[in-house]
């Protein structure tokens, strides 16, 4: 029996003692499968580790991924038919790549998944979205083209498609109450995806409280700050010394970074084992985190409209702190002069009268 959740979303009952959990991943949007490609870098956990029980408290987790799985045909498709038919419980429902709007053309489809059985014809991803939302225990979307369309759903698309939330409603709760999980990246940073996977894992197991989310349905303590809070290069934006070209270790606002005003943790965090993150290794940010990606980012590599102002007036500032910094320096880079071989002690002691 399915615990009933509160309001709040902690268990009203003890959890279920849940032995085994399912996750269909559906990569039938409109994507690349890049994010898939990315979490078999994670290491925080790992996927090994998460569908081998190394990790402790987690129930037996069975991932179903057209790209990760051995299986073919019928028998990969076999668990999505389940679940369609209210036979697989409990499952997480993960989505990649945009949803498309299947009611704006007069013919034929945009993404599918398998074939009914019943006709034969092609379930289209909306279908499968429809059919597996309710029913599933945990939905999320892993990348930006699910959480909010991403390139796909940039001005000028001809498929209307959009985000998970969008498309499902930004108030949609899961059968067990939760609201969507947004986790964007284009690809998503990996170990972001597995630790939300992780602890919403441990959430079923009624191992922890409601996953907290901010307004955009992203995990807080993942999207919390931005990447200029958490960047190597945030010291010389503050003492306006900026970047001129992509050779430099600088601040790189000037040369097109949108890192002041984009939640992402990927300085903090690196891509892999630490290493790496888009102004770590020379690149700038260009918001593939946020909801307005890519349109309200372009053209790229171009100064963000607002850099130009606080730029210049950051720049005043920061040459005023550089020139105090710089004579401040200069005198702690030296040792005290008392630290010398003369014959003299010179360091102020005074030996005391007794």
């Amino acid at each position: 029996m399915q615990a009933e959740v509160a309001p709040y979303g902690r268990s009203t009952q003890r959890p279920p003692d849940v032995k085994e959990v399912h996750v269909l991943w559906i990569t039938a949007g409109l994507g690349c499968d890049g994010d898939t490609i990315s979490i078999t870098a994670a290491t925080q956990p790992s996927v090994e580790d998460v569908l081998l029980g190394a990790i402790p408290g987690l129930p037996k987790v069975h991932l179903h991924n057209p790209v990760l799985a051995y299986e073919v045909g019928d028998d990969f498709m076999k668990y999505w038919y389940r679940a369609w038919e209210g036979k697989l419980e409990p499952f997480v429902l993960v989505v990649e790549g945009s949803i498309p709007n299947e009611k704006i053309k007069k013919e034929g489809y945009w993404a599918a998944l398998g074939n009914n059985p019943d006709t034969g014809q092609p379930i289209t991803t909306c279908e499968w979205i429809d059919r597996l939302a309710p029913k599933a225990t945990a939905i999320v979307g892993a990348g930006t083209c699910a959480t909010y369309g991403g390139i796909h759903a940039m001005e000028g698309n001809p498929t209307g498609c959009m985000g998970l939330a969008d498309y499902l409603g930004w108030n949609f709760k899961s059968k067990a109450g939760l609201p969507i999980v947004n986790v964007p990246g284009c690809p998503v940073q990996p170990d972001n995806f597995m630790e939300t996977l992780l602890y919403l894992l441990y959430q079923l197991a009624g191992l922890a409280p409601m996953i907290p989310l901010d307004d955009q349905l992203r995990p807080k303590w993942l999207f919390g700050a931005t990447v200029h809070e958490g960047c190597d290069r945030a010291a010389y934006y503050e003492q306006g010394d900026f970047a001129e070209d992509y050779n430099s270790p600088k601040c790189l606002v000037k040369v097109g970074c949108w890192g002041p005003v984009v939640n992402c943790n990927v300085p903090k965090r690196g891509w892999m084992a630490g290493i790496g993150g888009c102004p770590n290794v020379g690149g700038i940010c260009i918001g593939c985190t946020m909801p307005g990606f890519p349109d309200k980012f372009m053209p790229f590599m171009d100064e963000p409209p607002g850099a130009r102002l606080s730029a210049a007036a950051i720049g005043v500032y920061g040459a005023a702190i550089r020139s105090l910094r710089t004579i401040t320096n200069h005198t702690v880079n030296k040792e005290p002069k008392w630290r010398h071989t003369g014959p003299r002690l010179t360091t102020g002691y005074r030996p005391r009268a007794y």
